[in-house]
């Protein structure tokens, strides 16, 4: 598999990154049905705090909702992380593709702003 640099410029600095559009997950049914629960009850919770702004509800509650939101994205990210390191990060070290520690450090770090 060939991977290919890609240089970004982003408000004026260049980064590299690894295209990625010719991989896949590998998500078990079961991991699947529970992501897609998940996102399904977060977007409900989104049109959920549409609504209440429509309706100028008091600011405290629609940031509690939001805060309830964040926590909700932050449990995906967590399932996707640890399925992400069990199957994909194993797999291409196990194929001696040691790049994929730098592509998980800065995952890691956009996850962590």
């Amino acid at each position: 598999m060939e991977r290919r640099l890609v240089h970004l410029d982003l408000e004026n600095s260049t980064e590299e990154q690894h295209c990625s559009t010719d991989r896949k997950a590998h998500h078990s049914d079961k991991t699947k049905k529970n992501l897609t629960t998940r996102l399904n009850r977060i977007e409900g919770q989104v049109r959920g705090i549409k609504n209440l702004i429509d309706k100028d509800a008091y600011c405290d509650d629609v940031l509690n909702q939001i805060s309830a939101i964040q926590s909700a994205l932050n449990g995906v990210s967590r399932i996707l992380l640890e399925e992400h390191m069990k199957s994909c990060v194993i797999d291409r070290l196990q194929e001696g593709d040691l790049d994929v520690i730098q592509e998980l450090s800065e995952t890691m770090k956009k996850m962590m702003k």
